[in-house]
């Protein structure tokens, strides 16, 4: 990508959505994402790894939920396309599976755009995944999705950059509450209470972009799930090696080192 930004970007502010773009070897960056990216990975240089692990990790639970029969997918806060993106996973074991993406950056929104091949079924949609009511009543969500059947939500890698003055709690309750049972919700979160020494610089260097970085304790991420029947093994703190879901091929799996895997925490809910 050019420095040349679209309008009412501004290239100069560190996005976190193309920060992970970086972490992921991607173009879709501009210099000012990539110095600070540069500054995370000089105190924690397996944050690439972890990233790429992370995109491995969404593309189990989107097989694990089409095997459950889900097919429809809200993807929310979901970052530039990669490899594997979500609605590629889900048509590969459901072929007629609907996916909304939702992203609050312009850039991301763009590129989703142009990368749907079938927008009968996937709908890249600008929105602010902190406002759920607007998402909920968005009209290109609803031409999709239908939360009378159950939903899958998606929350990967979303709510560490929603500090806790904006009430994370509150806003994943009420995506909650809009679905039908049978639904799941699937968060991954990186967690503060592992190596807590190395992730308090990043916490310092997300003060510069657009998004804070907000590392939790596994109780406070638990509990995101409300009364939601998490599926064994529970609230994994790690995705290493010594966390196996009954849905995980495990010579399918490239694990990362496991201290560096127990500082994230993943699992999936299913609404009773």
């Amino acid at each position: 990508m050019t420095e040349q930004a679209p309008s009412g970007v501004d290239p100069h502010v560190p996005n976190a959505a193309r920060m992970y773009d970086y972490f992921l070897g991607g173009k879709d960056n501009f210099r000012a994402d990539r110095e600070l990216a540069e500054r995370v990975l000089s105190v924690l240089p397996e944050t690439r790894d972890g990233t790429r692990q992370n995109r491995a990790l969404i593309g189990r639970f989107v097989e694990y939920l089409c095997r459950q029969g889900i097919t429809q997918f809200l993807d929310l806060g979901s970052g530039l396309p990669a490899q594997e993106n979500v609605h590629e996973v889900a048509h590969r074991f459901t072929p007629d599976a609907k996916v909304v993406y939702v992203d609050n950056d312009p850039v991301v929104c763009a590129h989703g755009r142009a990368m749907l091949a079938s927008p009968e079924r996937v709908a890249m949609v600008e929105g602010d995944v902190r406002r759920p009511d607007q998402i909920l009543a968005n009209p290109d969500v609803r031409a999709l999705l239908d939360f009378d059947r159950p939903v899958a939500v998606l929350m990967m890698f979303l709510l560490h950059l929603i500090p806790d003055v904006e009430q994370p709690g509150r806003l994943v309750a009420a995506y909650r509450d809009a679905l039908a049972p049978g639904s799941y919700l699937a968060i991954s979160h990186v967690g503060s209470d592992v190596l807590p020494e190395r992730i308090a610089p990043i916490v310092q260097y997300y003060r510069q972009a657009n998004s804070p970085f907000c590392p939790r304790p596994g109780r406070e991420i638990e509990a995101f799930f409300g009364d939601f029947e998490l599926i064994p093994p529970g609230l994994a703190n790690g995705i290493g090696p010594e966390v196996v879901w009954p849905f995980t091929d495990p010579d399918a799996v490239v694990f990362l080192d496991a201290e560096l895997a127990r500082l994230g925490y993943a699992g999936i809910g299913r609404k009773p």
